[in-house]
């Protein structure tokens, strides 16, 4: 069902909803919400846009495959665990921060940014699989 309300609402919500999961994101250090929540958030944008253009389209906004966008989070979210390994013998996943520009940024939120990554490119990775048509492969002639 693609209507004409649906498509002219998609394309004003599908920015707002973007905003709204990277706002997720950042404030889930000191209130609910975080990678995970965030992640999920951005995940409805994308699913909604989905709804009303093709597979290819969502693709070409996304421009790379989610489930590499998946995998490049999982190793953000590792990474940033062995930061306090690396730097002084500090156990796997202790937060380690640095101040740039008057702004304090630590390792926890490379691990929230790493587990939105994954959360949006595992969720696009199963609508667009979804979405799109399964190639069947020709009957087998032979027989």
């Amino acid at each position: 069902m693609n209507t004409l309300i649906l498509r002219e609402t998609t394309r004003v919500l599908f920015t707002l909803i973007l905003v709204f999961s990277v706002a997720t994101l950042l404030r889930g250090h000191d209130a609910p919400g975080g990678g995970f929540v965030g992640g999920l958030i951005a995940s409805i944008a994308c699913s909604l846009y989905v709804f009303v253009a093709d597979a290819k389209d969502v693709r070409r906004l996304v421009r790379t495959d989610p489930l590499k966008t998946a995998a490049a989070g999982l190793a953000l979210a590792i990474v940033s665990g062995l930061v306090g390994i690396l730097s002084g013998g500090r156990p796997f996943l202790s937060g380690q921060w640095v101040e740039i520009g008057g702004v304090k940024l630590g390792t926890p939120l490379l691990f929230d940014f790493g587990v939105y990554l994954v959360v949006v490119g595992a969720v696009l990775t199963f609508v667009l699989e979804i979405k799109e048509p399964a190639s069947v492969p020709p009957a087998d002639s032979d027989k």
